[in-house]
Parts: C-alpha cells; sequence; structure tokens
C-alpha cells in the first residue's frame, strides 16, 4: 500500500516527501558507483516526489550516459535522492534513498524486499553472483 514518507539529508537542508509503497521493492546495485557509495533505493515517478526544501543546496554528479543525476547536499555530502531519464528502462524517475526515509523504523527496513542489479557488468536484469556486501 502506498504511503508518504519524508526523508532527509544528514543537516537537514534537502527534505523531500515521497508516496512509495516500500512492499513493491527496493534495490541494491553493484556497479562501481553504488557499490561505493552503498546506494539502497526505491524508483517512483516524479509525480509520486515532491522536494520540500534545498534544491539550491544541491550539487549534482554526472558520469558514463549521463542520464541520472546523482545529487547530493553540497552542505553535508549526502545523496538522499537522485533522478533522471532512463527511457528504455522507466523513462522519468526518482530514486529515493532508503537510508534517507526518516519515518520507518528499523524492523520495517529489516523486513523491505531487496532487488540485486548487475550493473557492474552491465547485465541489469540478472542477479549478480555475489551480494552479500551490497
Amino acid at each position: 500500500m502506498k504511503k508518504t514518507y519524508h526523508g532527509s539529508c544528514h543537516c537537514g537542508a534537502v527534505k523531500y516527501a515521497v508516496e512509495l509503497d516500500l512492499a513493491e521493492g527496493t534495490g541494491r546495485c553493484n556497479c562501481s558507483f553504488c557499490a561505493k557509495t552503498r546506494w539502497w533505493s526505491a524508483s517512483v515517478k516524479p509525480e509520486a516526489f515532491r522536494l520540500l526544501s534545498g534544491e539550491k543546496d544541491l550539487s549534482d554528479y554526472q558520469w558514463a550516459s549521463k542520464q541520472a543525476h546523482h545529487v547530493f547536499c553540497k552542505h553535508c555530502g549526502v545523496r538522499a535522492f537522485g533522478r533522471g531519464d532512463i527511457p528504455e528502462w522507466i523513462g522519468p524517475y526518482v530514486s529515493i534513498n532508503i537510508a534517507c526515509l526518516d519515518d520507518v523504523d528499523q524492523a520495517e527496513l529489516a523486513a523491505l524486499p531487496v532487488k540485486y542489479m548487475n550493473g557492474r557488468d552491465n547485465d541489469w536484469m540478472n542477479v549478480p553472483a555475489i551480494t552479500r556486501h551490497l
């Protein structure tokens, strides 16, 4: 069931609300960027996301295909969400950093379903051989 969650960066400059059904699943990827930042995500369409504060506090990092905007707070460095447009996959999206949701308790986090993606080998539809470290 969809529910409105609130998220923020560490210093609180960036705050958002998102309508999301966490039971639909979350994702972890083994690509070089996601693995290094320990990114744990759930993606929504842009209309399900509202940035409440901090647009001016965001910096943007792009690499490779430049389809994703890896935004982060320029004060504390936390990546509370990202956004992009990948027409062949999901189209326009906002990717929520699950760890930045402020109103989810630890038991709920531990029970979330996780799908693992093999971005390292550009084999997105198959689970990587090793996932425990993700």
